[in-house]
């Protein structure tokens, strides 16, 4: 009940923290016109009431490596986290500006509900350009958020070295994506997989756990420990997402069954049906957007007897367990205390059974 009480805790304080943030830019953007305080509004009600994941993460483990922290230190994790969540939207904007995306998770999102009448072509440029503006917006944001962080001048320059990091992987990662889906880069699957890493991993997962090493003040052995766990996690995560558009319950994740196929998305799993014989099968009706149920279902059974699902589950268990490693290691020298390993491997158990 304890750790129940605790994460729900944690959820109310990240929230407040964002709707403040939020509540003070509506109110000093209303001197520049009701449609940009609007905008604000708008991207509030989208940027909330969501699960959490990341800036959770930063908590769970900061309050692992510091488990005596004074509230004022509880704070600063606490905005923080915060910052990390607006980093997240703001990815999450810029995405489906690239994507033509309307929606996220069977909702309208920002664009879809900005674009009011269902897509006239004025509206559209409206919304799409008005998600790039408050991506943009959120970015700074988040960046003077890590800057104004209640730490010392070192941890501060550490924040900062990092964000500054994260941003440009996860950029990188956006790029490369962006070459793939167009024909411009090679879909090999070292290239697959490095996107997956940059576009993934580092955002999700390594940034909340470093930095929640520096809040703590651990030592760059540590910090360095958690980024490698965080690059294996997050990829896992990815591919495991992209097991779940083709191959999972599409009530249970919530995504668009087959839009992956119909979006002709160059995933590890697709990877690795173009070395195969059952190439020739798949290739014909790969990325075409009238793909029907009953042409998914056919394709997801081609991947599964080529041996697409099997190899790329296995990369995720090749993943949790370079993971698994790293902390064996720490746990035997004593990098890491046990609160600390106790508390990533449940993260590890939790990523290794998800469904959705």
């Amino acid at each position: 009940m304890t750790a129940i009480a605790t994460q729900d805790e944690q959820g109310i304080r990240i929230e407040e923290a964002l709707r403040l943030r939020f509540a003070e830019r509506s109110t000093a953007a209303e001197v520049y016109g009701e449609p940009f305080a609007g905008l604000w509004r708008s991207a509030a009600a989208h940027a909330t009431g969501g699960k959490l994941i990341r800036p959770r993460l930063l908590l769970d483990i900061h309050r692992a490596l510091s488990p005596d922290s004074r509230r004022r230190d509880t704070d600063t994790a606490v905005g923080i986290a915060a910052e990390i969540e607006l980093l997240h939207y703001a990815f999450l904007l810029h995405d489906d500006v690239i994507d033509g995306d309307l929606y996220r998770r069977r909702r309208p999102n920002l664009i879809g509900t900005l674009a009011h009448d269902g897509g006239a072509r004025d509206d559209l440029h409206w919304a799409r350009s008005s998600a790039i503006l408050m991506g943009d917006l959120l970015l700074a944001t988040a960046v003077l958020g890590f800057a104004r962080s209640r730490v010392s001048t070192a941890a501060r320059l550490r924040l900062l070295d990092l964000v500054e990091h994260t941003i440009v992987e996860t950029v990188a990662g956006e790029h490369i994506d962006v070459g793939l889906a167009d024909g411009v880069i090679v879909p090999d699957l070292r290239t697959i997989l490095a996107m997956s890493t940059y576009k993934t991993a580092t955002y999700s997962f390594s940034l909340p756990l470093r930095a929640a090493a520096v809040l703590a003040g651990a030592s760059v052995e540590v910090e360095e420990d958690l980024s490698a766990i965080g690059r294996h996690l997050g990829l896992a995560f990815q591919l495991q997402d992209d097991l779940l558009c083709i191959f999972g319950d599409a009530e249970a994740h919530g995504k668009d069954p087959f839009s992956d196929l119909r979006e002709g998305k160059e995933t590890a799993i697709i990877a690795y049906a173009r070395m195969t014989t059952a190439w020739t099968k798949i290739a014909p009706r790969f990325g075409t957007a009238d793909l029907t149920t009953e042409e998914g279902l056919h394709l997801r059974g081609v991947l599964r007897e080529c041996g697409a699902e099997g190899f790329v589950q296995s990369l995720v268990a090749d993943e949790l367990a370079a993971a698994s490693e790293i902390l064996t290691a720490a746990e035997e020298t004593r990098t890491m205390s046990g609160d600390v390993v106790t508390c990533l491997r449940t993260l590890l158990a939790r990523v290794e059974g998800r469904r959705s």
